[in-house]
């Protein structure tokens, strides 16, 4: 395995650790009338670099990313992990039968075979995540702060590329 390809999947699994649990995410698409965000249930899968979203054909969020695939997906809970990505839609039943759920079938008033439902994989390029689980880094980043010391540079916070 080469340096960047250990960066890469140290990258990958530090994400991973920071959204792990956060079960809603904010996805932001672009709209003619320029950006839109809403949030969207997590599929609970291992993050390997892709996210992965439900939705309907017959919504915004789909026709948006016909038109164009850039994407950001924001997580804020235990951290705040903010991710760049492209889209992708997926018609698959298979796997949205991996990802379904009884919840869905009330939410989204339908079953996991019906055609109008489509998969949203979002392939993460960047993230950029401020680890505030860390209290001994947030209390010293805090203090440095107040003193007016540079803190610049703290593992705090942190832009990866995960492509």
């Amino acid at each position: 395995m080469t340096k960047l390809e250990s960066d890469n999947k140290e990258a990958v699994q530090k994400v991973w650790e920071l959204i792990k649990g956060i079960e809603t995410a904010m996805l932001t698409t672009v709209s003619e009338e320029g950006l839109v965000s809403r949030p969207m249930q997590t599929q609970d899968v291992e993050f390997d670099g892709d996210l992965w979203f439900l939705t309907k054909k017959d919504t915004g969020k789909f026709h948006e990313l016909l038109h164009n695939r850039q994407v950001n997906v924001a997580y804020a809970g235990k951290s705040y992990v903010s991710i760049r990505g492209e889209a992708e839609l997926v018609q698959s039943v298979e796997k949205v039968k991996q990802f379904w759920s009884p919840a869905y079938e009330k939410l989204l008033e339908t079953t996991y075979d019906d055609p109008n439902l489509v998969l949203i994989k979002v392939k993460a390029e960047t993230a950029e995540y401020w680890d505030i689980g860390n209290k001994f880094k947030m209390i010293t980043f805090m203090f440095n702060r107040l003193l007016g010391k540079n803190t610049e540079g703290t593992s705090l916070n942190k832009l990866v590329e995960l492509k």
